[in-house]
């Protein structure tokens, strides 16, 4: 962007951050957990439809929306994308705008990043034309939940015909004001795992004549722990997670069945196959020295998000243009898991971290948490920095 065309553009962001602001609390009010997102589509098609937006219902059970604005010069397909629902989270912060739903909230900004998307469905509409190529917003129901959201906007043509992909996640870690980007690696492919131990119950005084599920999960839990630290070199990442163990109801009585769920998370595909193959091996052989048999479902997940080199280079620059070199780092690789990853493997883009936090507003609390809360005035940069990215890309293409 030339100089005016930015300070217009931050002045049109800074006149509807208000309603960015209205709506996102509208939103924090009403959250809709995964797959059940059908009144926030609605009412994301009504605030479309009060913009002049065209946009058609898609996918997960209607629940996904892709809204495009055209401009009238020729020019690229430049995908946005926003995630739009929430947790099975109680919240527990007192605010005006709390969660009216109980035991659901927005509690990883996803309410925020809807409402910053719609600012640019209206900054677009504002322009009238006056813009290259066409802006499809996507707005992306079940990201929280595998197999999540955007496979199945992608099978109803959300990337068709697409040039440029690009997504924001706003991050309360990261000082609001901040920029985060990273070329290639950046958030981990995520895979989940249920351990199912069958033994051999009985009397808690007479052990011998049982196997005990419970001492073999027990066991196969402190051998998992060597899997990371002994199967995959130091310089490759990866995290083994052991989050649920359920086993036994008495104390007198010894389980003969143990239930263990964990996650896995790698950014290399070699990785995550060595990784995934020695959870079974290790399953297998813990499980049957114990006198015990180990069933294993292992389901793959997202995969790694993989930002495209040149288009988070040009990411970098669009912020840096907008917000000063000061305020844009390199992200530290990030182990949380995004379905934005499956757009990426099928078009060049790029998803970016934009700082959320801030210690006055007690924004402190990590994502997904119960007090989980955000600095509202981020959605400004989330707004100017998409449209930044999608600008530049427009300016720098060829048919």
């Amino acid at each position: 962007m030339d100089k005016q065309t930015r300070l217009d553009t931050e002045q049109k962001i800074d006149r509807l951050l208000p309603r960015m602001i209205a709506d996102r609390r509208h939103l924090h009010r009403h959250p809709e957990l995964s797959f059940q997102e059908k009144e926030t589509a609605g009412w994301i098609a009504a605030r479309l439809a009060e913009l002049g937006c065209s946009h058609i219902r898609t996918g997960v059970g209607g629940h996904g929306i892709i809204a495009e604005i055209n401009g009238m010069e020729p020019g690229p397909v430049v995908v946005l994308r926003a995630d739009i629902d929430a947790l099975p989270i109680q919240e527990e912060k007192e605010s005006e705008y709390r969660s009216a739903v109980p035991g659901v909230m927005h509690a990883c900004g996803h309410d925020a990043h809807t409402s910053a998307l719609l600012g640019i469905a209206a900054y677009y509409e504002s322009l009238q034309g006056k813009f290259k190529g066409t802006r499809r917003l996507l707005f992306q129901p079940a990201e929280e939940l595998t197999p999540g959201g955007a496979l199945p906007m992608i099978q109803d043509g959300a990337l068709d015909g697409a040039d440029a992909v690009y997504g924001v996640h706003l991050w309360t870690p990261v000082p609001a004001g901040q920029i985060k980007v990273r070329g290639g690696a950046f958030m981990a492919g995520v895979d989940e795992f249920t351990i199912d131990i069958i033994g051999k119950g009985g009397h808690g005084g007479m052990p011998q004549d049982t196997a005990d599920a419970i001492v073999a999960g027990s066991a196969l839990v402190q051998a998992l722990q060597t899997v990371v630290s002994r199967n995959v070199s130091p310089l490759d990442t990866a995290v083994l997670t052991i989050g649920s163990f359920q086993a036994g109801e008495a104390s007198n009585i010894i389980a003969g069945h143990c239930r263990l769920k964990g996650t896995v998370r790698t950014f290399d595909p070699r990785v995550r196959e060595r990784v995934k193959s020695r959870i079974a091996e290790l399953v297998r052989s813990v499980c049957a020295g114990y006198g015990t048999e180990g069933r294993l479902d292992y389901r793959g997940g997202y995969p790694p998000v993989i930002n495209n080199a040149t288009e988070a280079e040009r990411c970098r620059a669009a912020a840096i243009e907008l917000f000063g070199a000061d305020a844009v780092s390199e992200s530290e690789l990030i182990t949380a898991g995004e379905d934005f990853a499956y757009y990426l493997e099928r078009v060049p883009g790029c998803f970016l971290f934009v700082g959320a936090g801030n210690e006055e507003l007690d924004a402190v609390y990590p994502h997904h948490h119960p007090k989980f809360d955000l600095d509202e005035s981020s959605m400004r940069q989330s707004a100017l920095l998409l449209i930044g990215c999608a600008e530049r890309f427009a300016a720098d293409w060829t048919a």
